[in-house]
C-alpha cells in the first residue's frame, strides 16, 4: 500500500486488494515502520520488521525468522508477501531488498 504519488507500480496493492486478501487469510503482512510508530496504530495481523532489519531478517532461516518474528518466513515463491508503512517510500525500499534476495511476488 502506497500513499505517495511517487509509488506507481503494478507491485502496489490497494487497500480493497489488501482488504480481500485479509479476508481469506491469505496474506503475510509486514509493516516495516519502527516499533515506536506503531503506537500511532498497526493493521490488526501484520508483524513489525523495521526496514533497517528486513534485509537481515529475509536472510535468516526459517526457525530463526519465527523465533524473532512469531510467523512463518515468507518463501522466495510466496505470492502473498505484503510490506507496508506510513506512506510507502520505506516499503518501497523494503520491496527492492526483498527482490534483490529472490522474492519475486511480493507487494506494497
Amino acid at each position: 500500500m502506497c500513499a505517495h504519488p511517487s509509488c506507481v507500480s503494478d507491485d502496489v496493492v490497494t487497500y480493497e486488494q489488501l482488504k480481500d486478501m485479509m479476508s481469506t487469510g491469505s496474506v503475510q503482512l509486514f509493516d516495516v515502520r519502527e516499533p515506536d510508530e506503531l503506537e500511532a496504530g498497526f493493521i490488526p495481523g501484520a508483524s513489525n520488521i523495521p526496514l533497517g532489519d528486513v534485509e537481515q531478517a529475509l536472510r535468516l532461516n526459517p526457525d530463526q525468522f519465527r523465533e524473532r518474528y512469531g510467523v512463518p518466513k515468507p518463501g522466495l515463491e510466496d505470492s502473498d508477501l505484503v510490506l507496508y508503512c506510513q506512506r510507502g517510500i520505506r516499503s518501497l525500499t523494503a520491496l527492492e531488498s526483498a527482490g534483490d534476495l529472490g522474492y519475486s511476488n511480493h507487494y506494497f
